[in-house]
């Protein structure tokens, strides 16, 4: 069944390009939103596309009700602006004010966008509805597991990452020897990687833990891992990688646990809070 054109608010990655390539292998129309400073120029090549500012909510919507958009996916890494640099326009600004202190976390953010999105008539769907494959399982991904002293930092990791999620501030922790040596917040998982190079300590090597928030919309800003995520985890000498099964995106599945196997690093998917 055809749900009608997938509109793709589309943030920077290859998650866009994955979702695009779906649609033409599903024989579904999609139509991509491209922002600027956010996509990447080579996601809208050959594929129905508009460019817009953020500010621009009005002629964003426009774009969106007039490619015949039903339903809605964010895909993509999103650069957070500050409100002096957004500009909005008239419906961009009555968007902000109806959204107001809402706006200090990313969460608060995306729900109160999916709320003005539905306001305007569009449904919003997970990047799982259409690559529901990209889903992380739950166990070992490559032939490397933590021993126990990561399986401890797993432990701490998890339980800081439900602290972080619970105040909306980032989805991702490093933990060392039970050490937390640094936390997601508005920088990304890649950078945070980048910053805890620089912080490792000798002896038994650390973990990132990545999960989603718990009061997380699970349609919005899953977590998502891929090759460059094991890239940067052996950079910064981490022994792997645990993410939450079920509530997390693997992109280049092959490609991610070769590089882990080679780099003898663990990725495990961890069952959800709660099972069991």
């Amino acid at each position: 069944m055809n749900a009608g054109t997938l509109g793709i608010i589309a943030g920077s990655g290859d998650l866009p390009r994955r979702l695009i390539a779906a649609c033409r292998a599903q024989g579904r129309a999609c139509f991509v939103l491209a922002l600027q400073d956010q996509t990447d120029a080579a996601t809208v090549q050959d594929v129905p596309h508009s460019w817009n500012r953020l500010g621009a909510a009005q002629e964003a919507l426009d774009a969106l009700h007039g490619a015949g958009v039903v339903e809605i996916v964010l895909a993509g890494h999103m650069k957070r602006p500050s409100l002096t640099s957004l500009k909005p326009d008239v419906k961009g600004a009555a968007m902000l004010a109806r959204i107001g202190l809402r706006a200090f976390g990313d969460d608060s953010i995306l729900r109160a966008l999916k709320s003005e999105l539905e306001r305007e008539g569009f449904r919003i769907v997970g990047p799982d509805s259409i690559l529901s494959s990209l889903l992380a399982g739950s166990g070992p991904f490559g032939t490397h597991r933590p021993d126990e002293a990561a399986q401890a930092d797993i432990a701490r990791g998890i339980e800081v990452a439900r602290a972080l999620g619970s105040v909306d501030v980032g989805q991702a922790v490093v933990v060392q020897q039970g050490i937390v040596l640094g936390v997601e917040a508005v920088e990304g998982t890649d950078a945070l990687l980048q910053r805890v190079e620089h912080l490792r300590r000798e002896g038994p090597r650390g973990v990132l833990v990545k999960l989603a928030k718990p009061a997380q919309d699970r349609r919005m800003d899953l977590p998502t891992i891929g090759p460059e995520t094991v890239r940067r985890a052996e950079q910064a000498g981490l022994a792997g990688i645990a993410v939450e099964s079920g509530g997390t995106l693997i992109l280049d599945r092959d490609e991610m646990v070769r590089l882990a196997d080679a780099a003898g690093l663990f990725v495990l998917g961890l069952e959800p809070p709660g099972s069991a």
